[in-house]
């Protein structure tokens, strides 16, 4: 019988993993950026900050990368119902949990968005795009709470007119 314990190699390896990683881009960035940490301005880290919000979106809730987070699930049969479910233990299981986890993968997608921002100027244009994508969703976001919808608004327009 697994105990939940089982699993905490397998987050212990992948902490470890993060870790080596921070430290060799650390090791890259200090002979290799294109600016120092000291050089970051607040519009810097507004960029980056928005751009790691739409990067760990895109990954953990969008639709369009579904595909990729399905990998690390398991597929199982269900009467006639075939239904994807996390694996019980293993390395897939803490990739699984990882992706389904907007404050474990934000770590990860902040890391990797500012290692690339702070390393090449060629970055800059992409994570431009994920910043201001995450304006957008804000937005989109902000409407659907305040109850606005497109089709009110035009079924307005035209009892009016």
């Amino acid at each position: 019988m697994l105990k939940i314990t089982d699993q905490y190699f397998w987050n212990v390896v992948f902490i470890l993993f993060y870790i080596g990683l921070v430290v060799m881009a650390g090791i890259i960035l200090s002979t290799e950026a294109r600016m120092t940490y000291a050089e970051l301005t607040l519009l810097d880290l507004t960029i980056v900050s928005l751009a790691s919000f739409r990067f760990t979106r895109l990954f953990v809730y969008d639709a369009m990368t579904k595909f990729f987070r399905e990998q690390f699930w398991d597929v199982k049969l269900v009467r006639t119902k075939v239904m994807l479910v996390k694996p019980v233990t293993g390395p897939r299981r803490t990739l699984a949990d990882l992706m389904s986890c907007p404050w474990c993968f934000g770590v990860w997608a902040t890391s990797f968005i500012l290692f690339f921002y702070l390393l090449t100027p060629h970055a800059y244009f992409p994570i431009l795009i994920l910043a201001l994508s995450s304006i957008a969703t804000m937005l989109q976001i902000f409407a659907n709470m305040i109850g606005w919808k497109g089709e009110q608004l035009k079924k307005e327009t035209e009892e009016s007119i």
